[in-house]
């Protein structure tokens, strides 16, 4: 059936592909994938006469006239964004073109970088007695926030933190959470994950501007602040001996 679907391509590894995603890209007719943000060896496996091309100089109008009119001739696009598209994946307004259009689509999730970068550090975001809430977030830039998510208000909460986006401006991002966190808030950096040139850095929320100078990291990286970076944290009552649940009773010896 001719219609588009929009496919996580994951973090960059391309073993960290879907199966569903991965066997879409077999037998592609078409893909259009998000520049220098997806890694040409995520679709590599596709068809010598599957058509290819990056939407980097695309913009909106260009990139869904592209797919409706494959389409339209008809053909199945695949359109691949890194990560999970639903995080910052800009679908929506695809979406409503390839709407207007009566379009067809789906949505094939990914594994989104955040994720991959906590794999990478071997931690957990939600550690009990210590953090139980994730929130992804990014600092206001070219594209505004809305003021009730200023990073300020959310770093109140003192919860895991993690920002997309931000790199650029790590500066705001140390000067916003000091007004919750103390300074020696653990930090870490996630550069290029999933990629071969994949870098973790640790250290301090205060230090984190010297971090990022000195590895020359001014794009392409996550930031990571909070507790769960260093802290060991609670048992869970899961798998307390004493704990009973649907599939085992607590207390026997």
């Amino acid at each position: 059936m001719s219609r588009v679907i929009f496919i996580g391509a994951g973090p960059g590894d391309p073993e960290l592909l879907t199966v569903k995603a991965h066997e879409k890209i077999k037998k592609a007719q078409v893909i259009l994938y998000a520049g220098s943000l997806v890694n040409p060896q995520v679709f590599a496996h596709c068809p010598e006469t599957a058509e290819v091309a990056s939407s980097a100089s695309m913009d909106l109008e260009e990139m869904t006239d592209f797919m409706i009119s494959r389409v339209k001739e008809g053909k199945e696009v695949l359109r691949l964004h890194t990560g999970d598209p639903s995080l910052y994946g800009a679908i929506a307004e695809q979406i409503r073109k390839l709407e207007g259009e009566k379009v067809a689509y789906e949505v094939i999730p990914g594994i989104s970088s955040f994720l991959a970068g906590a794999a990478a550090m071997k931690k957990e975001l939600t550690l009990p007695g210590k953090s139980q809430t994730v929130i992804i977030s990014r600092v206001a830039g070219k594209t505004p926030v809305p003021e009730k998510e200023n990073l300020a208000s959310l770093a109140s909460h003192q919860a895991s933190l993690v920002l997309f986006l931000s790199a650029g401006q790590v500066n705001r991002v140390v000067q916003d959470c000091l007004t919750a966190y103390s300074p020696e808030t653990p930090a870490a950096i996630a550069y290029r994950v999933g990629w071969p040139d994949q870098r973790i850095l640790r250290g301090m929320l205060v230090k984190l501007p010297e971090m990022m100078e000195k590895a020359g990291i001014r794009k392409t990286a996550l930031i990571y602040i909070g507790d769960f970076l260093q802290a060991e944290g609670d048992d869970s009552l899961l798998y307390d001996a004493e704990f009973t649940h649907e599939y085992r009773e607590g207390g026997k010896s």
